[in-house]
Protein backbone atom coordinates (compact mmCIF):
# COMPACT_ATOMS: atom_id res chain seq x y z
CA UNK A 1 0.00 0.00 0.00
CA UNK A 2 2.89 2.40 0.56
CA UNK A 3 4.01 4.30 -2.53
CA UNK A 4 7.23 6.22 -3.14
CA UNK A 5 6.61 9.95 -3.62
CA UNK A 6 8.88 12.89 -4.44
CA UNK A 7 8.93 16.15 -2.49
CA UNK A 8 9.75 19.40 -4.26
CA UNK A 9 10.58 22.80 -2.84
CA UNK A 10 7.90 25.48 -3.20
CA UNK A 11 10.54 28.24 -3.53
CA UNK A 12 12.97 26.89 -6.14
CA UNK A 13 10.73 24.06 -7.55
CA UNK A 14 13.54 21.49 -7.37
CA UNK A 15 12.90 17.90 -6.33
CA UNK A 16 15.05 17.33 -3.25
CA UNK A 17 13.58 14.46 -1.23
CA UNK A 18 11.81 11.13 -1.64
CA UNK A 19 9.64 9.41 0.96
CA UNK A 20 6.81 6.90 1.19
CA UNK A 21 3.18 7.39 2.09
CA UNK A 22 0.08 5.31 2.62
CA UNK A 23 -2.40 6.42 -0.05
CA UNK A 24 -5.34 4.92 1.82
CA UNK A 25 -4.72 6.99 4.98
CA UNK A 26 -3.56 10.25 3.32
CA UNK A 27 -5.27 10.73 -0.06
CA UNK A 28 -4.21 14.41 -0.27
CA UNK A 29 -0.79 15.85 -1.00
CA UNK A 30 1.79 15.83 1.79
CA UNK A 31 3.58 18.97 2.97
CA UNK A 32 6.72 19.04 5.09
CA UNK A 33 9.02 21.86 6.18
CA UNK A 34 12.46 20.58 5.20
CA UNK A 35 15.90 21.98 4.44
CA UNK A 36 16.51 23.05 0.83
CA UNK A 37 20.23 22.85 -0.02
CA UNK A 38 19.80 25.22 -2.99
CA UNK A 39 18.08 27.96 -0.96
CA UNK A 40 20.19 27.14 2.13
CA UNK A 41 17.20 27.39 4.47
CA UNK A 42 14.11 25.49 5.58
CA UNK A 43 11.20 25.77 3.16
CA UNK A 44 7.88 24.00 2.56
CA UNK A 45 8.22 20.88 0.38
CA UNK A 46 5.13 19.45 -1.32
CA UNK A 47 4.38 16.11 -2.89
CA UNK A 48 4.73 15.99 -6.67
CA UNK A 49 3.66 13.44 -9.23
Amino acid sequence: MRDIITLSCTECKRRNYTTTKNKRRTPGRLEFKKYCPFDRRHTVHRETK
